[in-house]
């Protein structure tokens, strides 16, 4: 299997895992009586489970961000980018740039 793909897995795996744990903790302290409504309602457990779904896919896009973010080389210098300039030193005026004169309002006019 690619390393990719058990990465992906693994941080699926623990998502869902930090879903459930989240949702437990979220049950037994009553949060905002969601114990309550969970328990309480014939549809409670089709609550209970899309909440754990949803928490699960957010948990594991952020475990899976995180991990790929740690895979970069910290001691590695940059190689990107095309090492252009976009403005020249600040001590001259821009290439092609045409200046603009503004006037400022001292007092905005209402439209009425």
């Amino acid at each position: 299997m690619p390393k990719l793909i058990a990465l992906y897995i693994r941080s699926v795996a623990i998502g869902f895992g930090l879903s459930a744990v989240f949702l437990a903790l979220m049950l037994w302290l009553d949060v905002a009586g969601l114990r309550h409504l969970i328990f309480g309602s014939d549809m409670g457990l089709v609550a209970a489970a899309m909440v754990f779904m949803f928490q699960g896919i957010v948990f594991a896009g952020v475990q899976f961000a995180i991990a790929v973010m740690m895979l970069a080389d910290p001691d590695a210098p940059p190689t990107g980018g095309l090492r252009e300039r976009l403005m020249p030193d600040l001590g001259g005026p821009i290439p092609g740039a045409i200046p603009v004169r503004v006037h400022a309002e001292t007092t905005p006019k209402r439209k009425i």
